[in-house]
């Protein structure tokens, strides 16, 4: 929008310079009849007529040509800033849903075979590891592949007393979270931390009442504003840590 402002501004520019370049023409005034044939030579020979209008065409032409340059530049930069800024987006989120690549990281994601990726950060500690009927505390949060990692939910929020985020408690197999990340969770060990992108018909798009539900309305808004549109990719990104387990 500014850009057309500014373009408009230096359109008017341009223009009131070409006009002010016309020949003038006197207004409300009529020409003497007494001039002398001799100095009606005198002054046609010091400023010919064709001069004037050479003049003055030339320097609308050159005015017009920089009015040009300078609009080019302008819209060359405009889409050199649009074109940095869409690079510098996270390469996770460049692709949007089950296709995107692994973050930074020794280890590609690993695909399981109902579509949904993992990537294990850290493997967690002890014998005891996430099974289909666990009960698990885990600290979560919740992106938007295809509004390009917009947070829709994250338990740091979950803070009510001030002392620290409450985790998010789930009895798997019980139908409590969807299943894409009741899936991504099976085998986590106390401490892992694991990435897990969850394709869109495993997440919300079907079970939308399901956890980890938003905190609040702007969160579900964001959630909504992807799961209620069938041209969005519905495909959600999680990245999980296991509290405890049992």
């Amino acid at each position: 929008m500014r850009l057309r402002y500014t373009i408009a501004f230096l359109a008017t520019i341009a223009w009131t310079t070409v006009e002010g370049l016309a020949p003038a023409t006197p207004t409300g005034t009529t020409t003497t009849t007494c001039q002398t044939s001799s100095e009606r030579t005198s002054d046609s020979s010091s400023i010919p007529s064709s001069n004037l209008v050479d003049f003055s065409l030339q320097e609308r032409r050159k005015v017009l040509a920089t009015f040009a340059s300078v609009t080019s530049i302008l819209l060359s930069s405009t889409e050199s800033a649009v074109a940095e800024t869409t690079s510098s987006k996270p390469s996770e989120f460049t692709s949007v849903g089950t296709q995107a690549p692994a973050p930074d990281g020794n280890q590609p994601f690993v695909t399981l075979e109902n579509g949904i990726k993992i990537k294990d950060f850290r493997e967690g500690t002890g014998d005891a590891a996430v099974g289909k009927n666990s009960k698990v505390s885990i600290q979560c949060s919740g992106r938007l592949l295809n509004l390009n990692g917009v947070v829709f939910y994250n338990t740091k929020n979950n803070n009510p007393d001030g002392f620290g985020a409450l985790p998010l408690e789930l009895s798997l197999g019980k139908g409590e979270a969807v299943p894409g990340l009741e899936a991504g969770l099976i085998g986590m060990k106390k401490g892992g931390i694991r990435r897990i992108i969850v394709p869109q018909d495993l997440a919300y798009n079907k079970f939308p009442d399901l956890e980890p539900k938003p905190m609040n309305t702007n969160d579900q808004r964001a959630l909504d504003s992807v799961v209620k549109n069938s041209r969005r990719d519905g495909a959600i990104l999680f990245d999980v840590q296991v509290e405890r387990l049992k």
